[in-house]
């Protein structure tokens, strides 16, 4: 098992993995499984891959399709996870990293927890997946969201969007144009839960930018970075997850943090450009696939 080095954040230096270009590293890849609709594992896995990484899937629930449909089903994992991990040391499966998303229930807090005791040396990167918009998720209880906050703690990368921060934070969600001293204020609360590094995915003053910030519990707030992507005039479900499975794949080909988060900016934007050319767009997810190149180039 290749070990990464983990060094001192500074704006300048940033970089959380060192790849050698012949290793694959292995990333456990924690989310929910839905038979329809891009998100989740149906993006993660796709999308690592494309970056070079080994996904290894633990799924926290099966689902029909993404919630975003009125009819699906939903099965919760929790109950086969622990002999799923178990299954895993007896063959002495290693790992680089932990990436978790979509949790089915409260109890898979531990399993992601057991995942860091189990694989210390393993980055841990945390797309804390609960609403958008102002919205928690239907199957998301406060019981769900409260332990979700335990994941922030240690995290190498948190990464949530502006509902998600709100919920973890405990602060009331004002909508998507927020000042810099409101951005400040969230980052710095973010940090605060525990995080090394944060990811705020989101903003939007209405012009023709979304904004996302790097920021580092080293320097804080102030010492946060700044990144601006075109918006295109329509949204897509499921652009989080694509969002957060690029970024994870190019922080394990070796980009730094900052770098990743702009990458994963375009990735998604090129994405969203190709996916209103197929048919149910609006509901169905990003259509990623004629993107992919993208981030098979991280490490060609």
């Amino acid at each position: 098992m290749q070990q990464h080095h983990r060094k001192t954040w500074t704006m300048t230096d940033v970089t959380l993995y060192e790849r050698d270009p012949k290793y694959i590293p292995r990333v456990a890849a924690v989310h929910d499984m839905c038979g329809y609709g891009k998100c989740s594992l149906t993006a993660a896995i796709p999308i690592l891959s494309a970056a070079g990484c080994d996904v290894c899937p633990v799924p926290t629930a099966l689902f029909s399709a993404h919630t975003k449909y009125q009819v699906f089903t939903f099965h919760d994992t929790t109950d086969i996870l622990s002999g799923y991990l178990d299954a895993w040391q007896a063959e002495d499966v290693e790992l680089d990293a932990v990436y978790s998303g979509f949790l089915g229930s409260p109890e898979q807090v531990a399993i992601i927890q057991r995942l860091y005791s189990d694989y210390p040396a393993a980055l841990r990167l945390v797309d804390p997946v609960m609403g958008d918009g102002g919205r928690t998720y239907t199957t998301y209880t406060p019981e769900l969201c409260e332990a979700m906050g335990a994941l922030a703690t240690g995290a190498d990368v948190l990464m949530p969007n502006l509902t998600e921060a709100c919920i973890l934070t405990h602060r009331d969600y004002q909508g998507q144009d927020l000042n810099d001293d409101q951005v400040n204020g969230l980052l710095d609360a973010l940090l605060e839960l525990g995080a090394k590094n944060v990811v705020l995915k989101g903003i939007d003053h209405g012009d023709d930018r979304i904004v996302n910030y790097v920021a580092s519990a080293s320097d804080g707030a102030a010492g946060k970075i700044e990144l601006k992507h075109l918006k295109l005039p329509y949204m897509i479900h499921g652009t989080g997850d694509v969002f957060a499975s690029a970024l994870c794949g190019a922080v394990m080909a070796g980009r730094g943090l900052a770098e990743s988060a702009r990458i994963a900016g375009e990735f998604v934007r090129h994405a969203m450009a190709s996916t209103r050319d197929q048919p149910h767009f609006e509901d169905r997810g990003v259509s990623f696939e004629l993107n992919l190149g993208e981030l098979t180039d991280l490490v060609r």
